[in-house]
């Protein structure tokens, strides 16, 4: 019975184990759980990670929004880790104190535990740009790359990412937390702070993939940049014209842009390193000096010949630095992203979108993004107090695709869209709900200077959906204007709100379709009740009172989506509130650029074109008439 005895004496063994294993199962469970909004919808959990920013957060796990990733969620660790080790995403302790700013200086040993493959991805902003870059970390994350590192140009910002479990370390520019916008002193002093940061990092002996914030990566990268290991520099560019149909580099001698500098790769060679430090030295000497163009300038100093005939690299700078020019087609800028679509006629996998050739600063870019379903929002975004308004373009194919393609087409077709898109607005005012923008069609692309309509040699369709920002002031629309004067602030949403797949399932499923109708006739009359297949009929020219007693019975409906808005809404009858309304939305569209045989070529849109007989798309005839519509 010597096998019994060994059984019983085990036995203390035994339970000590098994409960230590239940034990951590339950602590596991409930550590991925607490990273989960309760009740959330696997769209909300998604974006959990964007709560609680710019404050210490109670414990909570990493990002667990991916399932094919939940499983590998640590277990909390009662062994302190190192804030450069520890996975991202995974907060630090709520009872943890913050280590002091000395920790987080950018050495060669914080920058090691973060490399991978000898590569390392950074970025860096202040704390206006928040936002901008948890989405850059959070697709970074996504793709599978934890090799990264943000710069935090205020203290507010590198709090704000420790506390969100994302790497990060002092840049010591005690900047301001606010947008600085572009071009301004304090943008190129950024600039400066970029190439100081290549000049510190090379040395340390990594490959460096530097990155502007308002970009996002949407494929790994890396495989890409190996290809070309003879390369010193790898640059994106401003090329909008394709001078390749594949994914090899763009051809050196055709791509007449610029090299844009917000995605560039660097090796730490001696070539990279002396180009880093002769850029620093430039820009140090000369503060008017803008770094890109002192990028330029310098890269162009000496420009052949190739380095052999296969690679697509080129003899850069000194003679002996080696080049080598992403493809825009799929390291794309805003234009061959947003406006051409080129990664997907020439049938590619864009690497990457760099919110460049856009209309409306910060949020101008910000929205561009939104459009393109590759911006991370909170769970709130989407699920706006008071709900969603929303119709249906309606554009009669005469305008969209009859005759040819040119100034007086291209208005005639924005010009319907903005008044559907006016009386939207006020629609969505009027119930207090915000409106989901429509697709914007052009015919024609906007730019700084004169073009016969879209840019020779580009692949741009015409017409095309365009971004808001090519008619609408996306910052005026979303700035707070004062109410005494501009009346209640309307909120928006991009065009393609409903399709991103953040959308909550009790949004999704919350819709009244609404069908105007010409009202007298049979089956038109205001009322709640809808059809037996869920469609409310409703006439047209309805003033706002019948507006507000109708769909006050619909007041918890999340999304009411309109047939069209022609004709829909004449206008408000109390004129106190019809003015402070007009004053709003005429400074929301701005200007088309450019006509080649007139100074200056711009042409202001104007939201209340219909009420000015004769109006026509034509410029400022004269100085004083270089202003936007009265």
């Amino acid at each position: 019975m010597g096998w019994r005895n060994a059984f019983d004496n085990a036995k203390p063994v035994f339970v000590t184990i098994y409960a230590t294993v239940i034990i951590g199962i339950i602590f596991s469970s409930l550590y991925v759980i607490s990273a989960i909004y309760s009740g959330k919808s696997a769209a909300d959990s998604t974006t959990s990670w964007l709560s609680h920013v710019g404050s210490p957060p109670v414990e909570q796990a990493p990002n667990v929004s991916q399932p094919a990733i939940v499983q590998a969620v640590p277990t909390p660790s009662l062994e302190p880790r190192s804030m450069s080790t520890r996975p991202i995403w995974e907060a630090p302790l709520h009872t943890n104190k913050m280590p002091p700013l000395k920790k987080f200086r950018l050495s060669k040993e914080l920058v090691q535990e973060r490399v991978k493959d000898n590569v390392i991805i950074v970025t860096f902003g202040n704390y206006a740009f928040m936002d901008f870059i948890l989405t850059w970390v959070k697709h970074l994350t996504d793709l599978g790359l934890s090799n990264l590192l943000i710069g935090a140009m205020d203290t507010k910002l590198l709090e704000a990412l420790y506390w969100k479990g994302v790497p990060v370390f002092d840049m010591g520019s005690h900047m301001s937390t606010i947008d600085v916008g572009w071009g301004s002193p304090t943008f190129h002093k950024m600039g400066r702070e970029k190439v100081i940061l290549i000049d510190s990092i090379l040395p340390y002996g990594y490959e460096l993939l530097m990155c502007d914030t308002d970009m996002v990566w949407l494929k790994d990268p890396l495989p890409y940049l190996a290809r070309y290991p003879e390369a010193d520099v790898l640059t994106s560019s401003d090329q909008v014209v394709p001078t390749v149909t594949d994914d090899r580099l763009d051809i050196w001698q055709q791509v007449g842009a610029a090299y844009n500098i917000g995605i560039f790769h660097w090796r730490p060679t001696d070539a990279a390193k002396r180009l880093a430090k002769e850029w620093k030295d430039m820009l140090l000497a000369d503060e008017k000096i803008w770094d890109q163009n002192g990028f330029n300038d310098l890269v162009r100093k000496q420009l052949g010949p190739p380095v052999d005939g296969e690679s697509g690299l080129v003899y850069a700078f000194d003679g002996n630095l080696k080049l080598g020019v992403l493809p825009a087609s799929i390291f794309c800028s805003g234009h061959t992203y947003f406006v051409q679509a080129m990664y997907q006629q020439l049938r590619l996998e864009p690497y990457a979108v760099h919110t460049t050739f856009q209309y409306a600063g910060t949020e101008g870019k910000r929205h561009r993004l939104r459009e393109g379903m590759v911006f991370y929002d909170p769970p709130e975004y989407y699920d706006a107090p008071g709900g969603f308004l929303s119709f249906k373009p309606s554009i009669p194919k005469t305008l969209l695709l009859d005759g040819e393609h040119n100034v007086k087409s291209h208005f005639s077709l924005i010009n319907y869209q903005i008044k559907q898109i006016r009386m939207a607005l006020a629609i969505a005012s009027l119930l207090n709900r915000t409106l989901v923008m429509p697709p914007l069609w052009c015919r024609l692309d906007r730019l700084w200077f004169p073009h016969p309509g879209v840019l020779e040699g580009s692949i741009t369709r015409q017409p095309f959906i365009c971004p808001l920002d090519h008619v609408f002031e996306v910052n005026v629309m979303l700035k707070e204007l004062p109410e005494e004067i501009f009346g209640p602030q309307i909120n928006i949403r991009e065009y393609s709100f409903f399709d991103n797949p953040l959308m909550p399932k009790k949004v999704k499923e919350s819709w009244l379709e609404v069908q105007l109708c010409q009202g007298g006739i049979q089956d038109c009359v205001a009322s709640n009740t809808t059809s037996p297949s869920g469609v409310l009929r409703f006439p047209k020219r309805s003033n706002e009172e019948t507006f507000k007693t109708i769909f006050s019975s619909f007041k918890d409906v999340k999304v009411i989506q309109f047939s069209s808005m022609q004709d829909s809404f004449p206008g408000f009858t109390d004129k106190a509130r019809e003015e402070k309304f007009k004053n709003r939305v005429k400074r929301y569209v701005g200007i088309w650029c450019c006509v080649a045989e007139h100074t200056p070529g711009h042409i202001y849109y104007d939201m209340y074109w219909d009420e000015k007989p004769g109006w026509k798309p034509i410029p400022p005839q004269t100085p004083e008439d270089d202003h936007p519509p009265p």
